[in-house]
Formats: C-alpha cells, sequence, structure tokens
C-alpha cells in the first residue's frame, strides 16, 4: 500500500521539470514548490522528471537540488536526495558493497525482495555498474553469510501464496535436527532451505516450528547460528513480519544519540511505495509512538519536511 500523495492522474514530468527550474531562479528557491513536487512523485515519475529536466537545460536535477536545497543543510540532505532519485535497489547495493561497507543493508535489500525483482536487480546492476552483483557479494561477503546470499540471489524461488504441509513438517523437522537436537549446527541445511523456499512456505515453516518444538524459529537461530547472524533478519524478512523488521530498523536508526540517517533514508525511500503503511502500524504497536513523531523529533529542515512527506500523516 503506497503512502506517497501521488495525484490520481498521469502527471506532466516536462511541466514538473519546467515548474522546478521556476523555483531554482532568482534570489533564494523556493524549497516548498521543490519539495511538493519532488516528495509527491513515486520513482517513475522522479525518473521521467529528471529525463526531462536534463534534456531542456542541459543539467543534472540531483546537482542542482543539492546546491539549491543545501543552505545549512548537512550531509544527511544530499543523501536523501541522492537516494530518492537513485533508489534503484541496485544502487544501494552497489553503495552497500563498493561504498563504505554495509553488510546489514545488503542483507536487507536482498531478503526482502521477490525472487523476479532480485533478477531485475541483477540486470540493472551490471548494466549499470559494469560488473555482476555475484561478484560484490563474494568479494565483501564471507563464510555462511557469503553463501547465503549468493544462493538467494541464485535461486528462482515460488513467489505465490499455496503452502505444502508435508515440506513444512519436513523443513522444521530439519532445522530441528540441524540446530537444537545436535552437538554444533548444520548451516548447509538452514542456507538450503531459507534460499530455496518461498516466502509463504518460510512463514509456515516458522509457525510450525514454535508449534511443535515450544520455540521461535528466528531465536532459535540467532541463538545457534552464530556464524550467520544475518539469518535472523532474513527470516524476519521473508517469513515472519516484513513490516515489523522494518519498524526495529527505524528505531534502531534513530534510538539514543545521533540518527543513522543512512539507515533512515534507505528505508524510507524504498518501502514508502511498499508496505511504509504496514510498517507504521507495527512501529506503533511495538514502540507507543507515530513514525512520523519519532521522525519529526529526530530530523529539521528540509530534510524533515521530505521524509514526513513519504511516510504520510499518523497511522
Amino acid at each position: 500500500m503506497s503512502t506517497l500523495a501521488v495525484p490520481p492522474f498521469l502527471t506532466n514530468p516536462r511541466q514538473d521539470a519546467i515548474d522546478l527550474y521556476k523555483a531554482f531562479k532568482g534570489f533564494g528557491c523556493d524549497s516548498a514548490a521543490v519539495i511538493n513536487i519532488v516528495a509527491h512523485r513515486d520513482a517513475t515519475q522522479r525518473a521521467l522528471i529528471q529525463q526531462e529536466y536534463k534534456a531542456m537545460y542541459s543539467a543534472e536535477l540531483t546537482n542542482r537540488l543539492s546546491s539549491e536545497l543545501s543552505g545549512n543543510l548537512k550531509a544527511r540532505d544530499n543523501i536523501f536526495i541522492k537516494h530518492i532519485f537513485h533508489e534503484l535497489d541496485a544502487t544501494v547495493l552497489r553503495e552497500a558493497l563498493c561504498g563504505v561497507i554495509d553488510l546489514y543493508a545488503a542483507t536487507e535489500i536482498i531478503c526482502s525482495r521477490t525472487p523476479s525483482q532480485i533478477q531485475t536487480i541483477k540486470q540493472i546492476y551490471h548494466a549499470k555498474f559494469g560488473v555482476h552483483l555475484e561478484h560484490d557479494i563474494h568479494y565483501q561477503a564471507s563464510g555462511d553469510h557469503q553463501k547465503l546470499l549468493l544462493a538467494y540471489i541464485g535461486t528462482g524461488r515460488y513467489e505465490g501464496y499455496e503452502v505444502d504441509p508435508h515440506k513444512v513438517s519436513k523443513d522444521a523437522k530439519d532445522l530441528f535436527k540441524a540446530g537444537e537436537r545436535r552437538l554444533g549446527t548444520d548451516e548447509k541445511t538452514f542456507i538450503h532451505i531459507f534460499s530455496e523456499r518461498s516466502r509463504a512456505q518460510l512463514a509456515a515453516v516458522a509457525s510450525y516450528y514454535d508449534h511443535t518444538y515450544g520455540n521461535k524459529l528466528e531465536k532459535v537461530i540467532i541463538y545457534y547460528l552464530i556464524n550467520l547472524f544475518f539469518l535472523g533478519a532474513c527470516l524476519s524478512l521473508c517469513a515472519e513480519n516484513p513490516a515489523k523488521y522494518f519498524a526495529k530498523v527505524l528505531r534502531k536508526a534513530m534510538k539514543g544519540l545521533g540518527t543513522n540517517d543512512s539507515a533512515l533514508v534507505r528505508v524510507v525511500v524504498t518501502r514508502t511505495e511498499i508496505d511504509m503503511q504496514y510498517i507504521k502500524v507495527e512501529y506503533h504497536k511495538k514502540y507507543k509512538k507515530h513514525l512520523h513523531d519519532a521522525i519529526h523529533s529526530e530530523t529539521s529542515g528540509h530534510y524533515r519536511t521530505f521524509l514526513l512527506s513519504l511516510v504520510g500523516s499518523h497511522a
């Protein structure tokens, strides 16, 4: 469910580009006009605006935005501008694997996308950066985490909602034997099941495991798979409740001294058009505070305005 205030009619990218150019002209920038356009268009619309702006004014819109909205703003505002106009998952992955290394971010993107989305990401990644995603994962990740990510992006999993009851009980039993039942952990079994089963199947396996063996599968993974600590995130993303997972990520990004702007922007920008409404519900349920209010208290200026425009009002 989208929370963007996208107009119920087709927008005109050329007119948006013209209006942005007008907002930049003169003494000072009409930031309200800029935000009203940029934050109320979806990813496809923003990409078209970029194309039109460059064609008409022979300039990159992102560069103009960065310079016009800078003023007293911090580097985090440039992070936001960069993400909102280059929000393809491939770009976020490239930054996480080859920029400031962030394997949590890479794992988050990969494990929260469907198999068909991953195939698209891989194609864009290679076309855009001239290297295969598998190569960068192999270079930056290691051990069982590397094996899991490579298996995850290399397997064409079922994307539907049908569940095979026989496989559910067998997978749960295999996971029990591979973890709690034995001395030492059989990581291969965990990687095999998590990389090959559909999201619906994994959710059923997690539920069956809980009822049959008396432990939540996520806690079992965290306790027994020290070398696969990323798998706990995978379970939340792939099976139990992605919205709940992202609510936790947002809370962590804003908790304590300072704000993890990169994580905050990444989640808001990439989930706004997918499940932000559900994330807001989960955030309020768990932390007794509206996500809108949390972001408002931790941010300021144009950065705050942009984020709150994407997140929307209270759930």
